[in-house]
């Protein structure tokens, strides 16, 4: 084993300075390798069994993986609790403060500055510098910056999920244009002549749900906001280059190329089929859906595309978002959690992995395989995965954006106040959430 190799080595750089006869230091290595070597027959003789928590479907499939990894690491066995998403923050908050964190576990990655700070994942760099299978150059750059915090890697994207352009080829080409929008400004030119097209008609340019605080993030990142500043400290929502994007998005209210009753798209895809709207920004797991609800008819008519961008640069910025595996730091069982890691890292694994639950593969090499190369719809998120960034990587960020932002923007989009005064308030209410933060900063100072 590995790190046994790397412990022997080490311990005999030091035994090697005793300042007794040859005799007897060659005797002492001698016992001592013989020590070790039992002790190495020993260890892989051990039955160790892992505690492995999955959320969702993933949890339900990934114990079909678990075969093959036995039989590769016969002293290993793994042990699946599949946990609800709705239930998974709880269960795993309330198993760090009852110590009972299973050896290894799947993260959402903004989750992760959150059990960073509760001390409770380890950190994971000399297992990556050790290894064969896991290496940064191997993962998308912004989905694997989620998992660092100060230059320490505290997780290994399991699967990602980022946000791109879905789109209505057929609506698109009837007002003249082949291609999606590349920047901001072709994306409300085609809005315009998309509403025009419709004139009369309840339907709509793009879909950008006032419920939803995703658009919003989007295009403040792209536009360059840092969405808060001063050491993340405090909020950055009113800055010039966040008020900007959100105020691009409301013109597509005011100019009437997006609802703002949310009452009026109870199905989703039902809606994209009508041409209620030819624009949507959404994830992977709506390519599966669309191909599964959408008319026959209609399956040539849709089509996806990376993000526009507010300049050439195309495409913009999107959410790096997906799931990682953490170790307990905790966990007496390490080196043998590490394997599991490793062993759903690998490239075949995580094909496999995809085949049984539709969850796309961290790993850049697996998107080669023709299974991704000649999907039509997989190429833009592919392109898209190489231009993520990650949002602000503090615990309090989950509830700033879920409690605040859809708040504040429904607002606006039903002009109940001006993006001025939102975006005010929008601050201020941050800026108590992260009230908690700042007085633990000045205490380390």
């Amino acid at each position: 084993m590995k790190s046994i190799l790397i412990y022997q080595n080490s311990y005999h750089a030091r035994i090697t300075t005793f300042p007794f006869g040859k005799v007897k230091v060659r005797a002492s290595s001698f016992l001592i390798c013989i020590f070790l070597l039992w002790s190495c027959s020993q260890t892989e003789n051990k039955i160790v069994t892992l505690n492995f928590w999955a959320m969702g479907v993933e949890g339900e499939v990934v114990s079909k993986l678990i075969p093959d990894f036995e039989k590769e690491f016969p002293n290993i066995k793994i042990k699946v609790q599949q946990i609800p998403w709705t239930a998974a923050h709880e269960k795993l908050i309330t198993a760090f403060a009852s110590e009972t964190l299973p050896d290894v576990f799947q993260l959402g990655n903004t989750w992760i500055p959150e059990f960073k700070a509760l001390n409770a994942i380890a950190p994971l760099n000399n297992f990556i510098n050790h290894s064969s299978v896991v290496s940064a150059n191997k993962y998308f750059e912004g989905i694997w910056d989620t998992n660092v915090i100060d230059s320490i890697i505290y997780g290994i994207p399991w699967y990602v999920d980022t946000r791109v352009l879905f789109y209505r080829k057929d609506i698109l080409e009837s007002v003249g244009y082949k291609d999606p929008p590349k920047t901001w400004n072709e994306l409300f030119e085609m809005s315009v002549k998309i509403r025009d097209k419709f004139k009369g008609q309840t339907k709509y340019a793009m879909l950008i749900p006032t419920n939803e605080w995703v658009p919003f993030i989007i295009f403040g990142i792209q536009n360059g906001s840092s969405l808060l500043k001063d050491n993340d400290e405090y909020a950055d929502f009113s800055g010039k280059k966040f008020k900007d994007a959100f105020d691009f998005l409301i013109k597509f209210y005011r100019e009437r190329l997006a609802p703002t009753d949310m009452q009026q798209v109870l199905n989703i895809y039902q809606a994209f089929a009508e041409g209620f709207f030819t624009f949507y920004i959404t994830g992977p797991w709506n390519v599966t859906e669309m191909k599964k609800r959408l008319p026959i008819s209609l399956q040539d008519s849709w089509m996806t595309a990376p993000l526009p961008s507010p300049d050439s640069n195309y495409p913009g910025y999107s959410l790096a978002g997906g799931s990682s595996l953490v170790l307990n730091k905790n966990s007496k069982n390490k080196i043998y959690a590490w394997k599991w890691i490793e062993y759903l890292s690998k490239n075949e694994t995580q094909l496999q992995f995809y085949k049984l639950v539709s969850s796309l593969p961290a790993v850049k090499k697996v998107w080669e395989d023709s299974t991704f190369a000649n999907d039509p719809y997989m190429r833009a998120f592919y392109i898209q995965l190489h231009k993520t960034k990650a949002t602000p990587k503090i615990p309090e960020w989950e509830q700033i954006v879920f409690s605040k932002i859809q708040q504040y923007a429904e607002a606006v989009a039903t002009n109940k106040m001006n993006s001025r005064q939102a975006l005010n308030l929008l601050d201020e209410d941050a800026n108590k959430i992260l009230e908690k933060r700042r007085w633990i900063l000045s205490k380390e100072r």
